[in-house]
């Protein structure tokens, strides 16, 4: 355990710019899933590791080894390391945990907050009289397209259209879960805040090609998403938008637009002999990530038990 404990805290720092070198050879979809299952992954087993660590520090005081009737100290860890290491893990969980649990306070009373402003039982649009342009996707039971009267000035009906499609698809594939994972792991470990970012454009560029199906063609749903973004540049997001949810004129637009008028992204991907070696080496970091952390804890068990005077054959 003395060694392999630290593997799942240090794997992040290699992993993440290994996922968004991938992320962006692949479809925005499959982007957006690998993405937010990395974050997932190496989340639970930093967290893990760090839930070893003080645990295996707090059997070494006599109370918590009196809990689980240790005969002999446990020596997962060596003493003059269990204490601070097993201080600082807890300490970091703590304060983890209790920024996430403010962070989805916050974004569930935004959201009930944005809700209560729409009229109730008015179908899947909700059109929000205000004169700055705006339009988002408002997740919930049932899931909105909210968009102001600013924003329907904005744009002709065509592109209103591409608007709406746009939006639907986040709805109709709850990107908002996967907002929530990357907020998650955020909190858990500080090298997977930077995958927020490129998953949120993922998420987006994901919608954009949804929408130029919807409507059929690319070059409006390009158009409709640059005038969206042009009309409310100049405009901070209202109060009735919360930060959780995904605007159609978030992001680099520029990007996304150029991404629609290409008629052929796949072949501007990378194909070189360097870019097929990258899945495998974010599988390895994820699988390393994985396998230390569950050697650690048979070895902090295994420990667990030689004190308590069990045999584990």
């Amino acid at each position: 355990m003395i060694f392999s404990v630290w593997v799942p805290l240090l794997v992040p720092f290699l992993a993440v710019p290994v996922a968004r070198r991938l992320a962006e050879t692949l479809p925005p979809r499959a982007a957006a899933w690998l993405l937010a299952t990395a974050a997932i992954g190496l989340a639970a087993c930093s967290t893990a590791a760090l839930g070893l660590i003080a645990l295996a520090g707090a059997l070494r005081l006599s109370f918590f080894a009196s809990l689980e009737h240790l005969a002999a100290p446990l020596d997962a860890l060596p003493t003059w390391l269990a204490f601070p290491a097993a201080a600082f893990a807890a300490g970091v969980v703590a304060v983890s945990g209790t920024a996430l649990l403010r962070s989805a306070r916050r974004q569930l009373a935004e959201l009930r907050t944005a809700h209560g402003r729409l009229s109730p039982g008015a179908g899947e649009l909700a059109v929000l009289r205000d004169p700055d342009p705006d339009a988002y996707a408002l997740p919930g039971r049932p899931g909105r397209i909210v968009v102001t009267t600013g924003m329907l000035r904005a744009l002709g009906p065509d592109e209103r259209e591409a608007l709406f499609a746009h939006e639907r698809a986040h709805l109709r594939g709850r990107h908002h879960l996967f907002l929530a994972a990357a907020e998650l792991a955020a909190h858990c470990h500080p090298a997977l805040r930077a995958l927020r970012a490129p998953l949120a454009f993922a998420l987006e560029r994901s919608a954009d090609e949804s929408a130029a199906d919807a409507v059929g063609d690319r070059t409006l749903a390009a158009r409709a998403i640059g005038r969206a973004a042009l009309a409310s540049h100049a405009v901070a997001p209202g109060a009735a938008r919360p930060r959780a949810v995904l605007a159609a004129a978030a992001g680099p637009v520029p990007r996304r637009v150029a991404a629609l008028l290409d008629r052929d992204p796949a072949a501007r991907r990378p194909r070189s002999r360097g870019a097929r070696l990258i899945p495998a080496l974010l599988l390895g970091c994820l699988c390393a990530s994985a396998a230390t952390a569950i050697d650690a804890a048979a070895d902090l068990h295994g420990g667990i038990e030689t004190a308590q005077g069990e045999t584990t054959h």
